[in-house]
This record gives structure tokens, sequence and C-alpha cells, in this order.
């Protein structure tokens, strides 16, 4: 039985958290507002100015519970946790790979070629539901370009040229989201190109909030089973870079975090009215906006699908989980490759 943790997101500002027996008690304005048990939480991830007492902090550090603050926007702001226990000898060999470029140059086009593949069929998809002929025959052309950049992945030789074929490919995918957005609403999401740090459009503020909650989710994973989430293969090493969790992540953006954010739009869960405009140009999902897209995430990672490697169901939650113990089993040396989660 695969069973996903619960985190709890806390997207209202000033909200104070404190033990209550064997309970997480949300408080707002002093008002009662959420009992949860604490056994049933992974992780509790506030954005903004939320407080949690000392008690309840100590008891999460004690029992494994992970505590995360994001700003508003989702970036990360800081991460509270216990003494970590990983596998020593996972670990080990981990950091032997980090120091083989040829395992170090394998790794990173593994995770690319799930990034390029699924970016593809997501547009391949939007190509089949499209709005008219044109915007069909340009999401197919777009579809083939990424394929192409996919092609030349095995003959990159080293990790600025794979880094490369992913710009381009990423600049001809978000080129094309503009078409996957229904027309009657594209005004309102209006979307050109990625932008980020701070995000300037509607759009692009789903995109950067939901890689965010999605980046934290793939850090656990990794942490779960004892791999170091700093030490990557793909994305450059950096002090408090969580380089291995961003690797991770890259096969989830579009399948997970992209075509959540689009059907969002396209169904109206999400409007014009639920984002703030900021001085400098930053436009910014607001309270209620927050809490729509996290009611969605946990609703969506709940679903299952086959998973192509196991061949069995698994919730789309645990996804992370799946593919960091296929990558602890290709660094032990138990698998004679990382096969990343490629979507059907």
């Amino acid at each position: 039985m695969w069973q996903v943790q619960n985190t709890l997101y806390i997207t209202t500002p000033e909200a104070y958290l404190r033990l209550e027996g064997e309970t997480v008690c949300v408080m707002v304005e002093q008002e009662k507002r959420l009992q949860i048990p604490l056994h049933h939480l992974g992780a509790i991830v506030c954005f903004g100015s939320v407080m949690l007492s000392p008690a309840l902090l100590g008891r999460c550090m004690e029992e494994g519970h992970t505590v995360v603050w994001l700003e508003r926007s989702g970036r990360f702001q800081a991460r509270v946790e216990g003494p970590v226990s990983g596998n020593i000898l996972l670990r080990q060999a981990q950091y032997r790979a980090a120091d083989d470029p040829t395992k170090t140059i394998e790794l990173a086009r593994a995770f690319l070629a799930g990034k390029l593949r699924n970016s593809r069929n997501v547009l391949l998809r939007g190509a089949r539901d499209g709005q008219n002929d044109v915007e069909r025959s340009i999401l197919m052309q777009n579809a083939r370009l990424v394929a192409g950049h996919l092609r030349k992945l095995p003959h990159a030789p080293d990790l600025d040229s794979l880094r490369g074929e992913e710009d381009n490919a990423a600049r001809v995918y978000f080129q094309s989201m503009r078409y996957l957005i229904r027309q009657p609403i594209r005004s309102d999401f209006a979307f050109d190109a990625r932008n980020r740090r701070p995000p300037t459009d509607s759009m692009n503020s789903i995109l950067s909030f939901l890689y965010a909650v999605l980046l934290h989710d793939c850090r656990s994973a990794l942490e779960a089973v004892g791999l170091d989430p700093q030490l990557g293969f793909l994305h450059a090493v950096r002090p408090g870079r969580a380089a291995l969790a961003l690797d991770l992540l890259e096969e989830f953006r579009s399948v997970i975090a992209d075509r959540l954010a689009l059907t969002l739009v396209n169904r109206g869960q999400i409007q014009a009215g639920h984002f703030d405009k900021r001085d400098g140009g930053a436009v910014l999902l607001n309270d209620e906006g927050r809490k729509a897209v996290i009611a969605a995430y946990q609703e969506r990672k709940q679903e299952t699908l086959t998973h192509p490697v196991l061949d069995q169901e698994v919730p789309i939650g645990l996804l992370p989980h799946v593919q960091a113990r296929l990558l602890a089993r290709y660094l032990r040396g138990d698998a004679s490759a990382y096969v990343p989660y490629l979507h059907r």
C-alpha cells in the first residue's frame, strides 16, 4: 500500500501554531482555525510571517517533522529539521559519483531526458486538444523542436553543452505555453517567457509558487531515502542550494506543476482577482490564490497513475519518493542505470 504523508501548508499571515496534546492548533487572531493530529503530518510549510510555539517546534524536531518557511511568493527562506540519520554508505556512494565525471554527466543526461520528454508530451497533448488548426500546428512543430534537443543529449560532451540544450528546449517550450491557455482568458494570463525573482505576470507567479512547493517535496523524498539533497549532478553545487532536489525537480516540472497551473487557469479556479501587484512590477498570488493553488495541489497528489518502471499504481504525490529510491538503487550499484520518470 502506498500512503502519501500530509503536508500542512499555512498561508494565512500572522498565523500562530501551537502544540495542544498530540495535535497542532492553528490560531489566527486568537481564534482556533484548525486542529490536526501531529502524527498525521510529514511536514509543515509556512508562507510569510507564521510563528510556531517552542513546544511544537521541539516536538517536530524530535519526531522528524520538517518545518519550512517560504516567502509569500514561494521563495525559500529557512528550513528546520532534527538530526539527519541518512545512510552514510549511500551518501558515500553519492559523493563518489559526484566526483566521477562519467557518472555525473550520465545522471545529468537522465534528469534532462526526463524533463524534455515530459515537456514534449505536454505540448503534444496540447496539440491534440488545440483550439484551432494554426495553434495545433505550432504546438506540433514546437514539440518536434523539443524532441530535436532531446536527441542531442546523448551526444553532448559536457555539462555546459547539456545545459545549453536544456535552455534552448525550455525557450521553445515556454514560448508554446500561451497556446495551452484558453483564448478567452489569455488577456488575464498573458505569457511570453519564463520570468522569476520576482515573477512579473500571473502565469509566472503560479509556476514559481508550484515549483517551490514541489521542490520541497523532492527534497523531502531525497532525505527520506538517505541522499544528500545539497549535492547534485546537473545543477552546480552552491552553499545553501539543494542541487540534487533541483535535479529531481526537472522531471516533474511540466507534468505536475505546469499541467496543474494550466488546469487551474483554464477551469477558472484561479482568476485575475487572485493576484496582487507589487512595487517594482512583481505579481504574486494573494492569500486566497495561494489557498486555492495549495488545495488543488494536495488533491492532485492523491491521484494515482501507473509508474512505467514499477508497473503499478502510485499516487502522484509519491512520484518523487519513487524516483529517489530508483536513484539510490543506481548509486548503490543495484541498477545499471537511473531511469527518469517518463509520463505516458
